[in-house]
């Protein structure tokens, strides 16, 4: 039996991205980034959905020449459903349906954050992919929860933000610093050169398994206002030193709860996944826990940490190994949780 080819089509945000997967292997992972979001500071919903029709042709034949594959041997076409922007979703979901039903092959609609998870079973994500049950941290820009994950079609939220996701807190405070969006690989660039111990701020005291974010962003934000006043030229002196600081703190709050989490459950194997978990000061944190606390844990490769298409292919070719086909009137998903998807 030849393996399938499944062809994945990421479209949450504001990256476009087409990938080719070959039974695990991914062939090709192609993405087209929109920098016209620099200028304001943030993802524009109505700009990022026009960029998407743009992108999305020339992505996706990139993607198919890059991998060498022709469109008739597609076996089938995952696409994100959701949750996102619903215009950028729109665009996807659309053109993922039309070349489904153009090819005559099975249409696979996949949840985003599943996606981040089951990442780490691309072949070369991780040297050994994680075995269940595990934990998954999940952080990105709108998103942060650790989920128990007891097989590939089987999770459960154990604790979730009530507020800010961590990238949201990164973006945020960047722009308190002055810095450009996204803010967040800026800060962690810059915090390699800064002292984390030059500045403290404010932790949440939350006794469940949950996050919170707007106490450490209104911390920072009080602070700053506090020393500029005292300083107009603070921020440019310290900025390293922030940068550092801020991210130690973030990074303290995540692992704390994972931590506890870990504990309560009696779980040893440990994994993150999201945009945020290229993150250096979390990878980091990531490695020290799991020496001190004998976890194993799984770190995937840069490349499957931020949304791309390749995640999107691995969750697609595991539901069509399962024959879990959409049909043609499935409609995007601003909001799709992650449990929703295994009732």
């Amino acid at each position: 039996m030849t393996d399938s080819i499944i062809l994945g089509i990421e479209s949450s945000c504001d990256d476009t991205s087409a990938a080719v997967l070959k039974g695990n292997k991914i062939l090709s992972n192609i993405a087209a980034n929109q920098q016209i979001h620099l200028e304001y500071g943030g993802v524009v919903p109505e700009l990022a959905s026009r960029a998407h029709q743009q992108n999305i042709v020339p992505v996706v034949d990139q993607a198919l020449t890059k991998a060498n594959i022709q469109q008739k041997q597609i076996s089938a076409v995952g696409f994100t459903r959701g949750p996102g922007l619903l215009g950028a979703l729109l665009v996807g979901t659309s053109f993922a349906k039309s070349l489904a039903m153009s090819l005559n092959v099975p249409l696979i609609e996949v949840n985003h954050l599943q996606a981040h998870i089951l990442a780490h079973f691309i072949d070369d994500a991780n040297p050994e992919p994680p075995t269940f049950p595990f934990l998954c941290l999940t952080v990105s820009g709108g998103h942060t929860m650790i989920v128990l994950v007891r097989d590939y079609f089987e999770m459960e939220i154990i604790g979730k933000t009530i507020d800010d996701a961590a990238g949201e807190a990164f973006d945020k405070i960047g722009k308190i610093f002055g810095l450009d969006y996204p803010a967040g690989p800026i800060i962690d660039k810059r915090a390699a050169n800064g002292n984390p111990d030059a500045f403290t701020f404010n932790k949440p005291k939350l006794a469940d398994f949950n996050y919170s974010f707007s106490g450490i962003k209104t911390s920072v934000l009080y602070f700053i206002q506090k020393e500029v006043k005292k300083n107009p030229d603070f921020i440019q002196q310290n900025l390293d030193d922030l940068c550092a600081s801020v991210q130690q703190c973030i990074v303290e709050i995540l692992m704390d709860k994972l931590e506890k989490t870990a504990k309560e459950l009696n779980i040893k194997n440990v994994a993150i996944a999201g945009g945020v978990s290229a993150n250096s000061g979390l990878r980091a944190a990531m490695q020290r826990n799991g020496e001190r606390l004998g976890w194993t844990i799984f770190i995937p490769k840069f490349e499957y940490t931020t949304d791309n298409a390749a995640m999107i292919a691995m969750v697609a070719k595991l539901k069509y190994d399962r024959g879990e086909f959409a049909d043609l009137s499935i409609a995007a998903a601003a909001r799709y949780s992650i449990e929703e998807d295994f009732r």
